[in-house]
Parts: structure tokens; sequence; C-alpha cells
């Protein structure tokens, strides 16, 4: 998995060890590495992550999925009194679905496909969708919810190669979770040394 194991580090090595010292556009330096990783793993397996046929039924399952979850989400802010109103859905949604859908297209064509190289279709499943959850440490929630939703993710992917439903999935999942819950619960989306320090 040695694309999986470049990207992963370079991630890694970004949240908790440069980002907490450099300004937060030395993003695109790590950003550009994985890119061109994620280009060179999908030039040599030919899989962008662009299946058509796949295209409506993986759309149709991916939304069934994701409105129960978001119902959950939105129950669980009911409960806790804590959903609250964010106003411009649709634009708050489309940056959403854009980064939902970058993070799917290494998810889904690089990890999971690597992972089911090195072991087998079904545990190339749950070993891609826990390295997703353990990219999101130390918060709590992005960590259990993120892995939670990469084992449905990575199983619709590998039945329907399409990026496009998982990646509307993403954003609808991550701005229920902005609605539902507060910054302090949902630990202001952050992940590595920038949760720790919040």
């Amino acid at each position: 998995m040695p694309f999986t194991v470049s990207i992963l580090t370079c991630i890694l090595v970004y949240v908790w060890l440069i980002e907490p010292n450099v300004a937060r556009s030395a993003v695109l330096i790590p950003a550009a590495v994985v890119v061109i990783l994620t280009t060179w793993h999908d030039l040599r397996y030919r899989d962008w992550g662009f299946s058509w046929p796949a295209l409506a039924p993986g759309l149709w399952r991916a939304l069934v999925v994701t409105f129960a979850a978001v119902f959950l989400i939105v129950g669980a802010g009911v409960a806790l009194g804590t959903l609250h109103d964010r106003r411009n859905f649709l634009g708050s949604l489309a940056p959403l679905v854009l980064w939902g859908g970058a993070q799917q297209w290494v998810l889904q064509t690089v990890v999971l496909r690597e992972a089911q190289r090195a072991s087998s279709r079904a545990k190339g499943i749950v070993i891609a969708a826990v390295l997703f959850g353990v990219v999101h440490l130390p918060n709590p929630l992005l960590t259990s919810v993120t892995g939670a939703a990469a084992l449905v993710w990575c199983w619709l992917y590998d039945r329907h190669p399409n990026i496009v439903p998982l990646a509307l999935s993403h954003g609808l999942g991550t701005l229920a979770l902005r609605y539902a819950f507060d910054e302090a619960i949902i630990g202001r989306l952050r992940i590595g040394a920038a949760y720790l320090r919040q």
C-alpha cells in the first residue's frame, strides 16, 4: 500500500507537526502532494472514480443512507438542544461537497483499492474505513462518525464506483453535523494538533 502510506504520512505530518507552526496557506503544499500521489495512482490503475453507469444506482443508494444518517444526527441535535440555523444552506453545502469529493477521491480510488489489493474485497473496506477514521484523530466525534460513514461509503463505492454520490453524501453529512451541534461538540471540525489547541 505504498500510495496509501505516502498519503497518510503527508496528511498526518501536516496536521500534527507542520500546521501548528505555519500559516494556513501552507496547506497547499501537502494538498499538492496528495493530489500528485492520487493522480499518479489513478493513472497507473485507471480508476478515477467516475464510472458513469454507476452514478444513478450509487446516487439513490447514497441518498437513502445519507438521509437516514441526517435524520439521526438532527434528532440527536434536537435531543441535546443544540440544533440551530446556519443560514445559506446551499452556499454552505457547495464547498462541503467539493471538500468531501476531494476526500472521497483519495479514500476510494487509492486507500480502498490498495487495501483491497493487499487483503480482500471485504477486508479492504474495513481497513480503508479505519484509516479514514484514524486521520480524524483526536476529535472523538469526527473519528467515530467518519469511520462509520467510511464503511458505508467504501461499501457503496465498491459496488457503484462513482465518487459524485459520495461527495454529496459527505457534504450533507457534514452540514447536518454543523446544524445539529454546537462548535464545542463537533470540535470545530478540527483534527490533529488544531483540535488540541482549541
